[in-house]
């Protein structure tokens, strides 16, 4: 019976469900035909929509009589009647309007937006004074509990996708999709990572601290070791929203916050569309949007208490549909403000889903972000427990956390998928042949190649960089280079590496040895942050002089593509010894000790002006038959601080990466070379201090400023005077000149200011046709000063048989010796400037350079520049 009555209620749902009519279709922007997520549509008579756009503009609600209505923020609302409750399709195009949105249905024209009379943005500046009952940072003390949890998953899985060729071979996904409940779409989660946590706040000395005490992370990032990139990247992209604040720092944007108190007004329009209870507390609905739905701004409601208290209940925030963010299709955060005994309304609870859509190609992604605020105290805090080092503590055993412990902090259980990440990594490594797919991809992904297949015997030593082998250059002609360094799994605290090389046109055999010990242990290399190691180097090798600056490997085979012939070139053989120690609060410190000599080659020699002769212009010049000198020995030691509070970083097989740029960065060192240690042949002292600061601009995108300078103080020859930091590729290296040739201009003094802003389509997104394209302008300029003093300078004739001044590099050509080498005017700083569009196709970076003076026969004056650059 019981049966029979389960069977019955089943067959007149199906029956329900299949005589039910429904009205589908598209919703686009009439003016650029692009589709319309977050539209909302619901009947005339109807409180509430009952339905929203998917991210392609889709839509599907119940048919019946009446008239349907499709409003969005910043558009007309479109109606239309529907005389037939049957199955119809409706595709609708939304005119860009100054919409009232408290208005039922648009039957007639809109009035300009304006913020006189408005009474949104009167109860909004009632909201914005009212933020600052509620600022925590007013008291002397605070502390609260955090929870956070992050999941990647693949998105919009369907059985057509388990058709696909990439899938239909790993049947047993199936088992671990699941439905999003906030999306209604299957997705299937690769990565979770869950952290618990304390953060603790004075006043006076404003200090605040992070104590991590469990962190947890499993996925199939495990599969690559360095996967650590990914759930670094989606921490800092995906960060915590306090809309309390001026600015919220989002995607690595400054996103302008709904309530900041000197921009939002002007910034964003508001619209009183509603009176409604949530939670069962009355509040007033006010929805915003950027004046311009392209700039980097948010979109959604705030709910407002209606006690005349002006305090925030909850917040929804999304970005515009046309928004210039790349790769988020849609993004929803929401945010549930609680009171507190003492009065101040604080965030409890935070659900941020970003939908992503790298490529056509790629399957889609979602970042799901939850976090839990409680515990919220005032008393005061003892002061060792600020005595940490850096902002951030990670408790000893808070990886070793166990189930128990995971389940009290967990404001809701892990998902199926969630739980059985490691289940799902052991089916993906069963796979056969899923191994070598692995090493193969880690290999391109990595640039290094594993020496181990087997994940219960991970690779003691890697092989790599795979973009060094092969190369060439001026002087050693085609090269093949073999290099490979040793990893954790052979020893969390030694690592060696190193290479061998051959140039088939110098016929000679080159290379480097290296031996680390880190005095931290170590997961996989001993760059990991914070670095604390003694490295020892011996290398044998040749160099352009101006490669000294390439923060790349100067054998990778992408920088060898240069726009100017580098025949200027030199042996070296070097004995380096470092030691380099690292602060949590962004302090580092280097001393290094070294031993090297030089040996020109190609067109590169050292002669003093003690040889020489008058070439066909009378002037003085290097004899090619005189005696050159055939090394140069130096010995020295290096001290430098740098101080870099609040960087972040990711490890790659081949270096550290910096992936917050919004952190300034000082730094000082001092060189002393000592004549007689080590057959050192000359003293010197040379000092250099780096200054670097980003400033934004909000809609106006952001500027970069970095500013160097240095002095040699003592009489040296030019091996030893400063050289600008030239880059010779057409690859873009950051912090470059792009126009100077190698050793163009020697310096005994010198500073340079390299300014560069990036306006983020401020300009670009206002012309029609452009605006879709979704490019980005970007201008600079990049000045160097530089002075040469008379006791450095081998073209004054009181220098002249100077037996420790050299000649300036160059070369003779019909009787004449043309300096490639030139000393710059006291007052006439050299610049070039620099004009450029990013963002193309979402990857690419390209640069014009024009170069404004110091033109001598054969200078370069433009060029062309490049690189890969991805960004939101």
């Amino acid at each position: 019976m019981r049966n029979r009555i389960t069977i019955a209620a089943l067959f007149l749902l199906v029956t329900m469900r299949a005589a039910a009519q429904f009205i589908t279709g598209t919703i686009v922007d009439k003016q650029y035909g692009e589709p319309m997520p977050g539209v909302r549509i619901q009947y005339a008579e109807s409180k509430r929509p009952l339905a929203v756009s998917d991210v392609n503009g889709k839509y599907r609600i119940q048919a019946r009589k009446g008239t349907l209505q499709f409003s969005m923020i910043g558009y007309d609302t479109y109606a239309v009647t529907i005389k037939q409750a049957r199955s119809q399709k409706i595709d609708v195009k939304l005119v860009e309007g100054n919409n009232a949105m408290q208005e039922v249905v648009v039957t007639e024209k809109k009035g300009k937006y304006s913020r006189k009379n408005n009474p949104a943005v009167d109860m909004m500046r009632k909201v914005i004074e009212a933020k600052k009952m509620s600022d925590l940072y007013q008291r002397d003390f605070f502390s609260y509990q955090k929870y956070e949890k992050m999941t990647l998953a693949l998105n919009e899985f369907t059985e057509k996708v388990f058709e696909d060729d990439h899938f239909k071979h790993f049947p047993f996904l199936k088992d671990h999709v699941e439905v999003c409940p906030e999306t209604g779409k299957l997705i299937l989660p690769l990565t979770v990572e869950e952290k618990v946590s304390q953060q603790i706040y004075r006043r006076d000395p404003k200090t605040e601290k992070t104590i991590i005490f469990g962190k947890r992370n499993e996925g199939v990032t495990d599969l690559i070791n360095t996967g650590d990139i990914v759930t670094t990247m989606l921490a800092d992209c995906f960060t915590d929203v306090d809309i309390y604040q001026e600015d919220v720092r989002l995607l690595q944007f400054p996103f302008i916050s709904p309530i900041s108190t000197k921009k939002a007004i002007n910034f964003y329009r508001y619209y009183l569309t509603d009176t409604l209870l949530v939670d069962k507390q009355m509040c007033y609905q006010v929805d915003f949007t950027p004046n311009n739905p392209q700039d980097f701004g948010f979109s959604g409601s705030l709910y407002v208490l209606a006690d005349s208290s002006w305090q925030l209940k909850r917040a929804h925030l999304s970005i515009p549909s046309r928004s210039d963010v790349n790769f988020v299709e849609h993004m929803d955060i929401v945010q549930n403000f609680e009171p507190l005994p003492s009065g101040e309304r604080v965030v409890t609870d935070n659900k941020m889903i970003v939908q992503l859509k790298l490529t056509s190609f790629i399957q889609k992604l979602q970042v799901e972000r939850t976090v839990r605020y409680q515990n919220f105290d005032f008393t005061a805090i003892p002061e060792r427990s600020f005595k940490i080092r850096g902002d951030v503590k990670e408790e000893s055993s808070a990886q070793m956390r166990d189930d128990e412990f995971w389940e009290e902090f967990r404001p809701a259980p892990l998902t199926q998928s969630e739980s059985q990440m490691n289940i799902l990594l052991k089916k993906v490594q069963d796979i056969k042949g899923m191994k070598y797919i692995i090493w193969v991809a880690k290999a391109f992904i990595e640039n290094f190649v594993e020496t181990s297949v087997n994940p219960k015997h991970p690779s003691k030593v890697d092989i790599g960089p795979v973009n060094t082998m092969i190369g060439s250059n001026w002087v050693e002609g085609f090269r093949l280079r073999a290099s490979a360094q040793t990893t954790a799994n052979l020893s969390p605290h030694w690592f060696a590496r190193g290479y061998v090389k051959y140039g088939f046109g110098d016929k000679r055999w080159k290379g480097m040895g290296e031996l680390t010990y880190s005095f931290n242990k170590k997961d996989y290399l001993p760059r990991e942050y914070p670095v604390h190691n003694l490295t020892f180097t011996y290398t044998n090798d040749i160099i352009a002089p101006s490669d000294k600056y390439l923060p790349t490997d100067k054998d990778n085979v992408f920088v060898a593509w240069k726009w100017t012939k580098v025949r200027h070139m030199n042996y070296f053989e070097r004995f380096n010894l470092l030691y380099d120690w690292e602060w949590e609060n962004g302090m580092r410190l280097n001393v290094q000790l070294r031993r090297e000599w030089n040996q020109g080659a190609g067109a590169l020699f050292y002669q003093t002006l003690s040889n020489g002769l008058l070439d066909n212009l009378g002037r003085w010049a290097p004899d090619p038959q005189g005696q050159m000198l055939r090394k140069i020995t130096f010995a020295e030691a290096t001290v430098s601080l740098r101080y870099q509070p609040g960087a972040t970083y990711v490890n790659t097989k081949q270096r550290r990466l910096t992936t917050n740029f919004d952190s300034p960065i000082m730094g000082i060192s001092h060189t002393v070379g000592v004549k007689g240690v080590l057959g050192g042949q000359y003293n010197y002292n040379f000092t250099e201090a780096t200054l670097y600061k980003r400033f934004w601009l909000h809609s106006w995108g952001k500027i970069n400023c970095m500013l160097k300078g240095g002095i040699q103080w003592n009489k040296v020859p030019y091996p030893f005077l400063i050289m600008p930091a030239a880059n010779l590729s057409y690859i873009l290296e950051d912090n470059t000149f792009n126009l100077i040739d190698n050793m163009e201009f020697l310096n005994d003094r010198y500073a340079s200011a390299m300014i560069s802003w990036d306006m983020n389509g401020k300009f670009f997104n206002r012309i029609p046709l452009i605006k879709k394209l979704k490019w980005r302008e970007y201008i600079g300029i990049n000045t160097l000063w530089g002075t040469l003093t008379d006791k450095n300078n081998p073209f004054l004739p009181k220098n002249q048989g100077d037996p420790l001044l050299m000649y300036f590099p160059g070369q003779f050509k019909n009787g004449q010796y043309h300096y490639l080498s030139h000393v710059m005017e006291r007052n006439k700083p050299y610049v070039e400037l620099v004009v450029g569009i990013h963002n193309i196709f979402k990857l690419i970076h390209v640069e014009y350079v024009h170069r404004m003076n110091y033109h001598y026969p054969g200078t370069q004056k433009w060029g062309l520049r490049t690189t890969f650059r991805m960004s939101f």
